[in-house]
């Protein structure tokens, strides 16, 4: 009862602080209802082991344990509490209630709680107290509401457990009839997938996050089933190549890409990585006018005007645009075991033919696991916040050094190459909540400083300063350079898939490619990695599936890829295919302002979406994304 009463007020809190969202969906009033169900699904769950234990023991080994059974109960109520009070945050942060992605970064507590703290510091006060006065009445009152009263007789007790057993068992599966358990797949009651979230409660969803990563490397049980010799001939079609390309057995996607800019002297490599740069923040992408100096430059070079995101977090842009990794339901490659080292990365590639190779960052490289991955996979040299003395840096924050400091870095890094090609990641962060950077740079957009409209205003500074240092070094002119978002800030929407907030800019600017021009094909980060290689002027041999824009047809739809926590969705033109954890697939067409329609599915195109996922996951289980020894 304490249990319930606990996520129903939680529950009705999140229904009156986010009401003007959910109201717009159809039996909104549902979330009520099978939010009671989930309760009492986990509630079972919790209440198996001191129900046994009751009916089970005599009365004497009662005594004996009653304490444990007392603190059992006071530790999982303080438990789901705890997760009740985080959800507000964590909701306002991901659109979604706390999943895997709050046990992942329960690992970096010095930049997760210190931006919790900068950023939601009244929310997570009155959550604290809440959980204080609260914790101390469990322990007061608990001795009093979970005392273990002595049975009439031990057998009448164990004429008691069929019962028992049989109402336990059914309110931990909450059905009779059905093949397998309820879960939170049968709470999806509506194409918003923030309402069908509410239906849970945040215990839950972590718990089954958990459970669900013996799952994650076999997609079959997700997603559904597909030979992967299918899976295979599903992806090469969708690419730029024949199939007389792939000559490799063991590793079946490898292939030649050739340069369709060869050149005697390949130019170096620049990836600009911008944290959380949505286009909606893009003034030359139609967003707020908060990125001129990035607008100025797009009449330098090449802009892409429909390019979409693989994920929502830095590690899934980091995925796409290093490796060329195509999204799965999985954590992104960056941080899974397998991949950690024998992993195609560009680094490792362009080292091979003679690179000097870099990742640039101003905070932690620790963080995400991305050192380890950069340093078994290619990358030399790997520059993060311990590399800069006090003299290179006037502000650091939440996040580390400033993107200003950075690109001061990273432009000595380049000189100092002098004649020798070079391949680098440079990655910003200051436009990350909580939104830290330098005093007097930029002229505010809002009045409250610590926004993300002024962060991504003094993120699009750097940007300009960067460029104004490099064009004064000799490594300017021998150089690709591209700016491009990991992903948007916040993916949120009505949207089982919120297709617009993965809309996403990039930029390239090289020499001879051309200025002012845009590419208007909608097409995926996947697709950048091939297309930089092929303008760096240089013949290569890669694994990765995404297309060279040089090498499309006019006529050959754009396509795009997006990993949504788990659910994945597969664009062809205006075709979307969503398939979602243990239900069938969808289909939907996307309008030019990105909303969804419910559309007849199309099965052949339900197979080429799983088909993508299927590779994805054979890929790094057989150890397969790799160039040759």
């Amino acid at each position: 009862m304490i249990g319930i009463i606990i996520t129903t007020c939680s529950r009705l809190m999140l229904f009156i602080w986010f009401s003007e969202r959910v109201i717009e969906v159809e039996n909104y009033w549902l979330i009520f209802p099978i939010g009671l169900r989930i309760d009492l699904i986990l509630l079972s769950y919790i209440a198996i082991l001191p129900c046994l234990l009751i009916v089970l023991l005599p009365d004497n080994w009662l005594n004996k344990i009653g304490k444990f059974i007392r603190y059992y109960f006071i530790a999982f109520l303080f438990l789901l509490l705890l997760m009740e009070l985080s959800t507000p945050n964590f909701l306002l942060q991901y659109d979604t209630r706390p999943n895997r992605l709050f046990v992942e970064y329960l690992v970096y507590p010095r930049e997760v709680f210190g931006m919790l703290f900068k950023s939601f510091f009244w929310i997570m006060s009155i959550a604290l107290l809440v959980l204080l006065v609260f914790g101390y009445l469990f322990f007061k009152k608990s001795k009093q509401w979970f005392e273990i009263l002595p049975a009439s007789s031990y057998k009448f007790k164990l004429l008691m457990l069929p019962i028992v057993a049989f109402l336990l068992f059914f309110g931990a599966r909450s059905s009779l009839t059905s093949k397998r358990p309820i879960n939170a797949s049968d709470a999806v009651f509506s194409t918003d997938q923030f309402t069908n979230c509410l239906a849970l409660n945040s215990l839950y969803t972590v718990g089954f996050a958990i459970y669900s990563l013996k799952d994650e490397e076999n997609i079959v049980k997700m997603y559904g089933e597909l030979p992967i010799d299918e899976a295979l001939s599903r992806v090469k079609k969708y690419m730029t190549t024949t199939d007389s390309d792939f000559k490799n057995k063991e590793i079946p996607l490898l292939h030649l890409q050739k340069s369709t800019h060869k050149r005697e002297k390949p130019y170096n490599l620049v990836i600009f990585l911008q944290e959380s740069l949505g286009a909606e923040y893009v003034g030359s992408l139609g967003g707020l006018p908060l990125t001129p100096n990035f607008d100025a430059l797009t009449k330098e070079g090449l802009l892409f005007t429909n390019l979409y995101a693989t994920g929502t977090r830095s590690v899934r842009g980091i995925e796409a645009l290093t490796t060329g990794f195509l999204p799965t339901p999985s954590k992104s490659v960056v941080k899974l075991g397998k991949s950690q080292n024998g992993f195609f990365t560009l680094a490792d590639a362009l080292k091979r033919k003679g690179y000097q190779t870099s990742f640039v960052y101003g905070g932690s490289a620790n963080f995400d696991d991305m050192a380890s991955f950069f340093n078994g996979n290619g990358f030399d040299n790997i520059i993060d916040e311990k590399d800069y003395a006090k003299s290179d840096y006037d502000f650091k924050g939440n996040w580390g050094v400033s993107d200003e400091s950075l690109i001061k870095k990273g432009n000595q890094l380049y000189a100092s190459y002098k004649d020798k090609p070079f391949f680098s990641l440079m990655f910003s962060s200051s436009n990350h909540e909580p939104f830290e950077f330098p005093n007097g740079k930029i002229e505010l957009y809002d009045k409250k400083k610590n926004t993300v409209n002024n962060a991504i205003k003094y993120a699009d500074y750097a940007i300009g300063e960067f460029f104004k240092l490099a064009k004064n070094e000799a490594y300017y002119n021998n150089t690709v350079f591209i700016v491009i978002a990991d992903h948007n800030t916040r993916t949120w929407g009505k949207d089982l898939i919120p297709v617009n907030k993965f809309h996403i800019p990039a930029l390239i600017i090289a020499p001879n490619i051309g200025e002012g021009i845009t590419y208007d094909k909608l097409c995926s980060q996947l697709d950048i990695p091939p297309t930089l290689l092929d303008i760096i002027g240089i013949d290569i041999e890669t694994p990765m599936v995404g297309r060279n824009i040089y090498e499309l047809n006019e006529d050959t739809k754009g396509r795009s890829i997006m990993q949504f926590y788990t659910t994945n969705a597969f664009r062809v033109g205006n075709d979307l295919i969503v398939l979602q954890s243990g239900k069938n697939p969808v289909q939907f067409k996307i309008d030019e302002n990105d909303n969804l329609s419910p559309s007849t599915l199309n099965n052949d195109l339900a197979k080429d979406a799983l088909g993508h996922i299927i590779t994805a996951s054979n890929q790094y289980t057989s150890r397969i994304y790799k160039l040759p020894n």
